[in-house]
C-alpha cells in the first residue's frame, strides 16, 4: 500500500482518481487543486507518489514537478494531461515525472502505472 497525493484542479478527476486508487488498495493522503498546493502538501506529507495534471491554476504541474524533484530528487511523480498535450508530457517527463497517463482514466492503465512507478 502506497500513499498519495492526487493533484488536479477538476473535483470529479481527483474523485476517479482517488476512487481507482483506493479500490487498488492504496492511501490517498490528501489532495492538491493547484501546483502551489501540491508542492506545499508535497513538503508536509511525503508521499510514496504524485498523480499530478497538467494544466491548473496558479502553478502548472510542469513547475510544481521541477520544484518537488528540487526537493526531493527521489519523488515518484505521474503526470496526468488530456489528449493532445503530448509536448507538455515530454516536459514533464524531462522534469523528473516517471510517467503520464491520458484523461479519461482507464483503471487497468492507472494501476499498472502506479505499480511499475513504485517498484
Amino acid at each position: 500500500m502506497a500513499r498519495i497525493l492526487v493533484v488536479d484542479d477538476a473535483k470529479f478527476m481527483r474523485l476517479t482518481l482517488t476512487n481507482i486508487l483506493e479500490n487498488a488498495n492504496h492511501e490517498v493522503v490528501s489532495e492538491a487543486e493547484n501546483g502551489k498546493e501540491a508542492v506545499e502538501l508535497y513538503k508536509k506529507l511525503r508521499p510514496d507518489l504524485v498523480t499530478m495534471d497538467i494544466t491548473m491554476p496558479e502553478m502548472n504541474g510542469l513547475e510544481a514537478v521541477k520544484e518537488i524533484k528540487e526537493n526531493d530528487p527521489q519523488a515518484k511523480i505521474i503526470m496526468c494531461s488530456a489528449m493532445g498535450q503530448q509536448k507538455m508530457v515530454v516536459d514533464a517527463i524531462t522534469a523528473g515525472a516517471k510517467d503520464y497517463l491520458v484523461k479519461p482514466f482507464d483503471e487497468s492503465r492507472v494501476i499498472e502505472a502506479v505499480n511499475r512507478v513504485l517498484r
